[in-house]
């Protein structure tokens, strides 16, 4: 079995705000008819949280539920429970037409934390998104671009926020994030 480890081997930087890479964590993309009670009740009981609605992000701690598309849902959960997740998945949508896939060794998480401003501010120096609090409120989730990649971005609370991109590209999104984090570089554009 190979040793897993994130994308930047835990990899912080504290400026304006800290970014840090936020290591491991099991992701599961679902495809499916998101209105059905079977799929809601299910991954609602392996993540351990109501299911979300349009552009929801639902997340306690490792685990959540995230909308990502009409019929697509990210399923976070610590690694060692993706094994488990696909299993009781695959029981209980049986016969139902559904894709699941791990794509944890797919993606990097990174996490923002410090003032709720400055954090909106870093990100929108990076993405065509409106960052403004009443247009990504906390719990909602944006996918959008930074600078040249994708990514999905939402706010746990109002001082800290959660990425979600390619792991291919995550030494770049983290010097992207480190660079529009430099002290000094503030605009005040949410104050």
């Amino acid at each position: 079995m190979s040793d897993r480890r994130s994308a930047l081997h835990g990899a912080n930087f504290h400026g304006q705000v800290h970014v840090q890479d936020a290591g491991l964590r099991g992701m599961i993309a679902l495809r499916g008819d998101l209105s059905s009670a079977d799929l809601q009740a299910v991954v609602s009981e392996v993540a351990g949280v109501w299911f979300p609605g349009v552009r929801e992000a639902r997340v306690d701690g490792p685990s959540g539920l995230c909308w990502m598309a009409p019929d697509e849902l990210l399923i976070l959960l610590p690694p060692d429970q993706v094994a488990t997740a696909f299993s009781t998945i695959a029981k209980a949508l049986d016969g139902t037409h559904h894709l699941a896939v791990d794509v944890s060794d797919a993606r990097a998480c990174f996490m923002l934390e410090g003032e709720g401003v400055l954090i909106r501010e870093v990100l929108a120096k990076l993405t065509p998104a409106d960052m403004a609090p009443n247009a990504l409120p906390v719990g909602e989730l944006r996918r959008t671009r930074l600078a040249q990649v994708p990514a999905a971005i939402w706010f746990s609370d109002e001082n800290r926020a959660e990425l979600v991109c390619f792991r291919s590209v995550a030494a770049y999104v983290f010097g992207l994030l480190t660079n529009a984090a430099q002290p000094g570089s503030e605009v005040d554009y949410f104050r």
